[in-house]
């Protein structure tokens, strides 16, 4: 997890290679490099470099194709399929995974605030690690529009698809259309489960943020297409 949550935040640290990537997951369709070239006014080749690097690390998939008129087949990237699980052990551990949660569930009330406790561990340090890789070392020089930045490419690096509104200095809407946790493994628990990711997110916004209030709207855990939506998170004030 730590290797790639280091490469993914690496390469989302460039400001116009992270803005290229949300301008293709708020697409939903298939681009090519001249499309990417032309809207952010560059070179077709920086264009390609950029596109290039989110392909290696999972963030994009790209596929040939032949345009009928002849010539060089055309290069097609669209969003990929992995994202939701580059954090994640592979499926080969999945059915481990399933007994150990399902392990702490079956203790009842201690047990789901140990799966809380830890999803904010692992979130608080997911976040530690990406201020680190990006030489921050102190959050207090920092504004309050830089901090959501940093935190908003590190929720994409957990293979999330945020989305941060800021409503005033205190007050923004966090919303997500998948979950970090989501497995073809069902859990008799989803809601546990909900909690763990909920929690998690927790450790990233402290860790970035300070004091805040993480409060849940129509929070849809386990519904398929469908987000989860906060509200009110509470900044501190910059």
């Amino acid at each position: 997890m730590e290797n790639e949550t280091l490469k993914l935040t690496s390469v989302l640290a460039d400001p116009t290679r992270f803005t290229i990537y949300q301008r293709i997951a708020n697409m939903n369709r298939p681009v090519n490099v001249q499309e990417i070239a032309d809207d952010f006014s560059i070179h077709p080749n920086v264009a390609r470099l950029h596109l290039s690097k989110l392909e290696d690390v999972n963030l994009l998939k790209s596929v040939t194709e032949k345009t009928g008129k002849g010539g060089r087949p055309s290069r097609l990237y669209a969003l990929s399929d992995e994202v939701v699980s580059l954090q994640f052990p592979p499926r080969d551990y999945q059915l481990l995974a399933k007994i150990a949660i399902e392990t702490l569930i079956s203790l009842g009330e201690e047990g789901i605030k140990a799966l809380q406790q830890m999803g904010k561990r692992f979130g608080m340090e997911a976040a530690k690690q990406a201020l680190h890789q990006e030489g921050i070392a102190a959050l207090s020089e920092l504004t309050t529009q830089k901090k959501l930045e940093i935190l908003e490419r590190l929720i994409v690096a957990q293979g999330l698809q945020p989305k941060l509104e800021v409503v005033d200095e205190n007050t923004l809407n966090f919303q997500v259309n998948n979950c970090v946790f989501e497995s073809p493994v069902k859990i008799s628990n989803d809601q546990s489960i909900c909690l763990m990711h909920q929690h998690l997110l927790m450790g990233i916004f402290e860790t970035i943020l300070g004091d805040i209030d993480l409060i849940p709207d129509n929070h849809t855990c386990g519904t398929k297409g469908t987000a989860c939506q906060y509200i009110m998170v509470r900044l501190p004030i910059s």
